[in-house]
């Protein structure tokens, strides 16, 4: 994950959206969900939650890859998912914030930033197709939460400082997520649009942004399943700038 100023085209900033229940502990429950703040929506009732987060303004930089640099990283039973006949890779930054896990707030582990790698597959189940992400790298400051994902679960976290930086603007938005790696401090940063939209059914941001399951190659023969249950979303295009090295 090398250092990344700006995003090209296909960049926004999804703005302080909850996404709540993006599970980072018990990976290897095969089928869970995760909550909204409106719990009359849930498909089972809150003794099954296991994460309970806000997740605010992420940023989502998404390049176009040649699909076969990915096919090792595919988990058992899923495939590549293509928008457009085009495969993409995401980073992603953005900040957990009142997390709570199984309904309990953990000291110091309630607000945090996360910057991800990811890529886009899909799963036929029942002649349906579900469609969602699986993580080649996921960044948090946190060791507990890396070192239980990482020897319990079979996750690929790495430990890392990091921090942000946010000014809302009326007008514009500047946005950046860093991370340290071997002394030196890699970022994630946007300008963008103050004012949102909504994600357009049929859309490479729809593709890109809904993705409702999450997948995990826990080795050849198993693949580990979770759910992630959120409202919809609101989309602040990133505005171009040029690059500076």
């Amino acid at each position: 994950m090398g250092r990344l100023q700006e995003v090209g085209v296909c960049g926004w900033v999804i703005g302080e959206f909850r996404a709540l229940g993006f599970d980072l502990v018990e990976w290897l429950i095969r089928e869970r969900l995760a909550t909204t703040d409106d719990d009359s929506t849930l498909p089972l009732n809150m003794s099954q939650v296991f994460l309970r987060a806000k997740w605010l303004n992420l940023i989502m930089a998404n390049y176009e890859v040649d699909p076969t640099i990915l096919s090792q990283y595919l988990p058992k039973y899923t495939e590549l998912d293509f928008y457009d006949d085009t495969c993409y890779v995401s980073l992603v930054g953005f900040l957990f914030k009142d997390t709570r896990l199984k309904g309990m707030a953990i000291p110091f582990h309630r607000t945090f930033e996360e910057i991800n790698l990811r890529f886009y597959v899909r799963q036929k189940e029942n002649n349906k197709w579900k469609r969602g992400v699986v993580f080649l790298r996921e960044i948090v400051p946190l060791p507990a939460i890396a070192t239980v994902a990482n020897v319990v679960y079979g996750e690929h976290y790495r430990t890392h400082k990091t921090k942000h930086f946010w000014n809302l603007g009326e007008d514009e938005w500047h946005i950046e997520y860093h991370w340290k790696l071997k002394k030196e401090w890699n970022y994630l940063k946007v300008f963008a649009e103050s004012s949102s939209h909504p994600i357009a059914e049929g859309s490479v941001e729809e593709f890109i942004a809904i993705q409702n399951w999450g997948y995990t190659r826990v080795n050849e023969q198993n693949t580990s399943v979770y759910q992630v249950h959120h409202p919809n979303w609101l989309i602040h295009p990133v505005r171009p700038r040029p690059m500076r090295y």
